[in-house]
């Protein structure tokens, strides 16, 4: 799909392409295995300015757009799902503060995550409140100077690593949707403090906890957006986010495919190579044939974010590329690990690690049955 990007865009797509191959790659393997979360990659992201990608300039970013993220995004994921979670958790983190930040929360927040300072999280998800963010028990209490925030998150994507994290909480629980606002956190805050670490069937390297707030303190000024707008800012939000968590599942689709392809040349049966057998062929045609109509939509969904970020088609779109990307990288992966047999099945190759990584694709930033829910109200509005 190069006739789609431009030469900044082609250029950012290579170098990131090389500095997977060098950097994430060779310790893929190694993460999953023992669950570690891969800092030493956190600093070649941050040195290379990818942390802030779509960011404006003005506030420390690269100021290159969605379709830049998601590149960027796609090609870290091609080799390792779960260094490819950090981008897409700080973009959750940092698009609420583009979204309904003030300029002084904006130059203030923005600019360290930006600039790889510090990790972003977002907190929204708790026990009883899932694809239903309005069954959430957080709530934000007001007080002289500020607001008192009590509650806790669990499954926050870079919860133990994050310094700053947007949170949802109820100002006024009789409003319902209406009456979520969103505030800004800092690990520093008395009260807050970091729960278990959750121990999961795929993207072992992402660090996933439990937040708690016990009487969080927090000045005024770290409100975000007006009272009661939370709910409609998380819901933008995820328009932008839901196409780089479909570049994700696009990348883990096509480091399975790739993997597919080098080793059916390779593997010889009944004195001939895999591939050289039409059954293969046309599994590895229907394998590719996913992948691109994946990259399509993904990319289409990006694109109409620089281009037309107000167009009412955009959560149709955006909820189209990450349902569409994450099923088709689900199928993708469980077919690579197929065509391997049994050494599909043994983490000495890949494929079953990025069969389980793609499973959470279909699951976070709005299952796929909410994605179906969107689109359906979209069509028939």
């Amino acid at each position: 799909m190069d006739f789609i990007l431009n030469e900044d865009q082609t250029m950012l797509r290579d170098m990131v392409r090389r500095v997977a191959a060098e950097k994430f790659a060779p310790i893929a393997a190694e993460i999953d295995e023992k669950e570690i979360f891969p800092a030493e990659s956190v600093k070649v992201l941050a040195e290379n300015g990818l942390l802030g990608v779509q960011i404006p300039e003005e506030y420390g970013g690269a100021g290159a757009g969605m379709l830049a993220m998601v590149l960027v995004v796609e090609e870290i994921a091609r080799v390792c799902a779960s260094t490819s979670v950090i981008l897409t958790t700080q973009a959750l983190a940092s698009d609420p503060l583009l979204l309904a930040g003030t300029e002084a929360q904006k130059k203030n927040y923005l600019y360290r995550l930006a600039s790889g300072a510090c990790l972003g999280a977002c907190g929204i998800t708790e026990p009883g409140a899932g694809s239903d963010v309005t069954g959430m028990k957080t709530t934000a209490r007001k007080v002289d100077g500020g607001y008192v925030i009590d509650g806790a998150k669990i499954f926050i994507t870079n919860g133990g690593e994050a310094e700053i994290v947007t949170v949802l909480a109820y100002t006024d629980k009789e409003k319902r949707n209406k009456g979520i606002s969103m505030f800004i956190l800092e690990k520093s805050d008395v009260g807050f403090t970091v729960g278990k670490k959750e121990h999961k069937l795929g993207i072992h390297g992402s660090d996933t906890r439990e937040l708690v707030f016990d009487n969080v303190f927090v000045k005024e000024n770290r409100l975000l957006g007006p009272e009661g707008t939370g709910f409609k800012t998380l819901m933008t939000t995820f328009n932008y986010t839901r196409p780089a968590v479909g570049g994700q599942a696009l990348g883990i689709a096509q480091g399975a495919l790739d993997a597919s392809i080098k080793y059916a040349k390779e593997r010889v049966q009944f004195g001939k190579s895999l591939s050289s057998f039409q059954g293969m062929q046309w599994m590895l045609a229907e394998m590719a044939l996913q992948v691109e109509a994946a990259r399509s939509l993904v990319y289409r969904a990006a694109a109409m974010i620089d281009s037309e970020p107000e167009s009412p088609d955009l959560p149709r779109i955006a909820s189209m590329a990450k349902w569409y990307a994450s099923d088709a990288a689900m199928k993708v992966t469980t077919d690579a690990v197929q065509i391997f047999g049994g050494y599909g099945y043994v983490r000495e190759y890949p494929v079953e690690r990025m069969m389980r990584d793609a499973k959470i694709t279909q699951i976070y930033e709005g299952t796929n049955q909410i994605q179906r829910t969107i689109v359906a109200g979209q069509i028939l509005r």
